[in-house]
């Protein structure tokens, strides 16, 4: 009897460590392992330190901040050094929450400014270029998840001008709403979305995000059996560096 008492605890202990390893396991990855995702992309306002404070403005509103006088922004304005393309998708690994983010800084394009307005814009980003700190996440993504040997690229194009006036002054940010047709898993859906936009000195910076609703892109469901499972949709981060041509 006292034999099979011990053989009872025995099991009982190896269940308890069972779902300790499942819950706590995933706990620890996540938190001590994988490390904090990385903060979502945005703009922070370039104005001198101990310069008045810039003032964030929506559509047209004030532009009153201090800053130095805008001047003319027409031309042919040019992705640069410093523009970044991603995603960031909820997920639940093993019941711990956690955040996927991937991200890419091969993007390329342009956008156009007649006067005061924004008459064209495109932007590709190279899919297979998108990474995040996890390489089996990666493979997830450029194979059954964006099959990127079949898609290689996600391309934005603006179909609606944006009216800038009044023009802000340099080192302001200004929230504007943007329309066009997104392409990513071979499919275009039009988009409308509010981003977030600043004139430096030498540059133009433009930041935003779009939700994406995976069905309206065929884009499958993320989630990897009972292991990992994540939303219905997700967040497509973007932070443009142009500079003028």
């Amino acid at each position: 009897m006292t034999g099979r008492r011990r053989w009872l605890r025995w099991v009982i202990a190896a269940a308890a460590a069972i779902v300790v390893l499942a819950v706590g396991g995933p706990f620890v990855y996540i938190h001590f392992i994988e490390g904090q995702a990385p903060a979502p992309l945005g703009l922070k306002s370039s104005t001198t330190p101990g310069a008045a404070p810039s003032a964030t403005a929506t559509g047209a509103g004030t532009t009153s901040n201090g800053g130095s006088a805008a001047g003319s922004v027409a031309g042919t304005w040019n992705v640069g050094t410093g523009s970044v393309v991603g995603y960031r998708v909820k997920e639940v690994l093993v019941g711990q929450n956690n955040l996927a983010v991937g991200r890419s800084h091969s993007v390329s394009g342009h956008l156009t400014i007649s006067g005061n307005t924004v008459t064209a814009a495109t932007f590709t980003v190279q899919m297979a270029t998108i990474h995040s700190d996890q390489s089996e996440r990666d493979v997830q993504f450029d194979g059954r998840i964006m099959d990127v040997s079949a898609y290689p690229t996600g391309t934005f194009t603006l179909t609606h001008p944006i009216s800038l006036a009044p023009l802000a002054a340099v080192g302001t940010i200004k929230q504007y709403h943007a329309t066009g047709n997104l392409t990513l898993h071979g499919h275009t859906r039009p988009v409308t979305f509010l981003l977030s936009a600043e004139r430096t000195a030498s540059a133009i910076k433009v930041s935003g995000t779009i939700q994406i609703a995976f069905a309206d892109w065929s884009i499958p469901n993320p989630s990897f059996g009972s292991f990992v499972t994540t939303q219905n949709h997700g967040i497509l981060e973007f932070l443009l560096v142009l500079s003028k041509a």
